[in-house]
């Protein structure tokens, strides 16, 4: 009996003896497991979640890095678009102006072929279009150039003179369509489409307005001229 209880002496219980042994590491500090009180506990507890916090910022940021970057590509990629437009705009209404510049003088316009049709044109809630002369042999040629408009607007004053506002280029839809797949654009503006039957009395066409001469508070392309007005206007209209 003597005996086994010595043996029984001898031999460490298992459990006690893993748990003697264990060391804890935080902030690069080794300690024994005999040491780890509560208070001690909580502090490195607080320590080890202000570690885990930190680290999921880090990931975050990385993680956000990329779409702030794409983000500011893409607004810098559209104001990009918005100057080249832009600039697009502004060649297109000088080469008007230099191509309508002599037209200032109405009788040199009807000197080159361009004669008054559709009297002054005005809409009720839109402005007006203003006096067209129509150049025949440019409408019916089916092409666009932009230095040779099928049509030169004016306003008229009240003293009976005319005043030179804009351009019109003008194709039909059937001539323009017979020869290409898509509707026609001029430095890079579209043109609206007026479908037939339509006031003017024409088959469908294919029409660009450049204010080029009097400024436009809606855009210098737009059908109707909101500072435009056919009240001096004297003459018949159709």
């Amino acid at each position: 009996m003597a005996k086994m209880q010595s043996v029984s002496r001898q031999v460490n219980h298992p459990r006690r003896s893993a748990q003697e042994n264990l060391n804890l590491t935080v902030d690069g500090t080794e300690t024994p497991a005999g040491s780890w009180t509560q208070e001690g506990s909580t502090m490195q507890l607080r320590r080890f979640a202000q570690h885990a916090v930190a680290g999921v910022l880090v990931l975050m940021s990385c993680a956000s890095s990329p779409v702030l970057a794409q983000s500011d590509h893409s607004h810098a990629a559209a104001a990009h678009a918005s100057a080249n437009q832009k600039a697009k705009a502004s060649a297109l209404v000088k080469v008007v102006r230099d191509a309508t510049a002599r037209f200032h003088d109405v009788a040199v316009a009807e000197h080159e072929g361009y004669y008054l049709q559709f009297g002054c044109v005005s809409g009720s809630d839109f402005g007006a279009m203003g006096m067209h002369f129509v150049n025949m042999p440019l409408v019916m040629d089916g092409e666009l150039d932009a230095t040779r408009p099928e049509i030169v607007i004016y306003e008229p004053q009240q003293d009976g003179s005319l005043q030179l506002i804009g351009a019109d280029y003008l194709v039909l839809a059937d001539a323009w369509n017979a020869k290409n797949a898509s509707p026609p654009e001029l430095m890079g503006q579209l043109f609206h489409l007026f479908e037939a039957p339509n006031r003017f009395g024409l088959p469908a066409f294919y029409t660009l307005h450049v204010w080029a001469w009097k400024h436009s508070p809606t855009g210098a392309f737009v059908n109707w001229h909101a500072n435009v007005s056919c009240d001096a206007y004297s003459g018949h209209n159709p």
